[in-house]
């Protein structure tokens, strides 16, 4: 990183800090040896850290010889870091603690034992025999491939409030294509492809993807992480094959992946050989030589979509990114009134008045907002001992302990945009942000 990028984003950070961009300025900061700036940054980040954001700066800062600092970093509790916090303490002569680290640590996983380790703390002596190994049995293949269980409801458009513009890119982009295959093959366009949704928190993202299954009239399963990810070397990949495999053999169909950068995060923030080897069977699987995905659209929402490797984002992978941002005005008021539809609710609520004073509101924002709303009337009904239907002074009431929960994300997001926009990739956040005056 240059200078004057460094000097742009240390200015942002004045401005607005943010333990992303700290990160940031700390790896670069190391990297170009100036240590002791690093020192302003350390405590702007969350403790605990992050595993992936704890092993990517303890090992920088180990490597320039900063044992003090990286030692201040580590959980003991975390395998990884552990072994790290070790190396520190050794280097910084504090073996007794380094011993009581390691041997809690082996007590709990064995395999993690370090021969150089035992004969420097003299512990080959007190050891009367190995560990016997585990068995597990491996979880059968079958059920990996039966989609049925990822299998989730879809809706339509109709029940998606708001974001009237990314819905009609969508339609133009995803869903016309599989509504009029003849017509897009004349032009040798494919049906399917990679879509990433990228946006705050509870903006609607998962909704918006299942009604876009809804309007291709596809089957649509919610993949969850935790499907994937397996503590055996290997299985993982082979997890994420039959699941690409089975939904080629039943297309029409969508894949949904929440939570994208747990198995598409960038590859040299990690440490752990693993982890590259399913973002390298994820890519295969996206467009590898012998896959044929017509008929297949991978859908894929994230809150973070710098931190997504960034050979996911070229052309014919998740090619087509769309900014999920906070609702409107008018979306604000829709979303109120719809959770509002069903509750007992009294005459003179201003919804148009609540939308106004809710700028920056997430979906699950407003209703939070609404259930705070029920919470009031309900402690009425009960001082009252009569049922008393939500009002207007009810929301009022709510509305002075509720706040936007997007604010941090768009800031953070903010600072990508001005800085590390590459290929305008964050365009639609920075007109938002200019729209909106934030």
């Amino acid at each position: 990183m240059d200078n004057d990028t460094l000097n742009s984003l240390e200015a942002a950070y004045q401005q607005a800090p943010s333990a992303e961009l700290a990160k940031i300025l700390i790896i670069a900061l190391i990297e170009k040896n100036e240590v002791d700036r690093v020192r302003l940054y350390l405590d702007s980040l969350p403790r605990p850290l992050d595993n992936q954001d704890a092993l990517s700066i303890g090992e920088k800062l180990m490597a320039a010889k900063e044992f003090m600092l990286a030692e201040n970093l580590f959980d003991r509790n975390q395998p990884e870091q552990a072994k790290l916090l070790i190396a520190c303490l050794v280097a910084l002569n504090k073996e007794d603690e380094a011993k009581q680290i390691y041997t809690e640590l082996v007590k709990k996983s064995p395999e993690l034992e370090d021969k150089e380790l035992e004969q420097t703390f003299n512990l080959n002596e007190n050891k009367s025999e190995k560990p016997k190994l585990r068995v597990v049995e491996k979880v059968e293949q079958s059920n990996v491939t039966d989609l049925r269980r990822y299998q989730d409801s879809v809706t339509t458009f109709k029940d998606v409030v708001g974001l009237e513009a990314i819905k009609k890119q969508i339609n133009k982009k995803i869903i016309l294509p599989f509504q009029k295959p003849s017509l897009f093959q004349r032009f040798k366009k494919k049906v399917g492809g990679g879509v990433l949704l990228y946006g705050p928190p509870g903006c609607g993202k998962t909704l918006l993807a299942r009604a876009t299954a809804g309007e291709c009239s596809a089957a649509f399963y919610n993949i969850e992480i935790s499907d994937v990810l397996d503590m055996y070397i290997g299985e993982s990949e082979q997890k994420l094959h039959a699941i690409f495999e089975k939904a080629r053999s039943e297309s029409p169909s969508v894949l949904f992946f929440d939570e994208l950068e747990a198995l598409a995060g960038k590859r040299e923030h990690t440490r752990n050989s693993s982890t590259s080897n399913i973002v390298s069977q994820f890519l295969s699987e996206l467009d590898g030589f012998s896959q044929n995905n017509e008929g297949v659209l991978v859908l894929a929402s994230t809150n973070v979509p710098w931190a997504i490797d960034s050979a996911f984002l070229r052309p014919g992978r998740f090619d087509r990114m769309f900014f999920v941002p906070p609702p409107d005005r008018v979306a604000r008021q829709g979303i109120l009134e719809h959770h509002m539809a069903e509750r007992p609710a009294k005459g003179g609520i201003d919804y148009q008045s609540m939308a106004a004073k809710t700028g920056g509101f997430s979906g699950a924002d407003l209703f939070n907002l609404v259930e705070m709303a029920s919470d009031e009337a309900i402690d009425e009904s009960i001082e009252t001992g009569a049922d008393v239907d939500i009002g207007f002074e009810h929301f009022k009431s709510a509305l002075s302990e509720c706040n936007p929960t997007t604010t941090e994300w768009l800031t953070t997001a903010r600072n990508y945009a001005r800085y590390a926009n590459d290929g305008g990739r964050y365009n639609d956040v920075l007109n938002f942000l200019n729209k909106h005056g934030k």
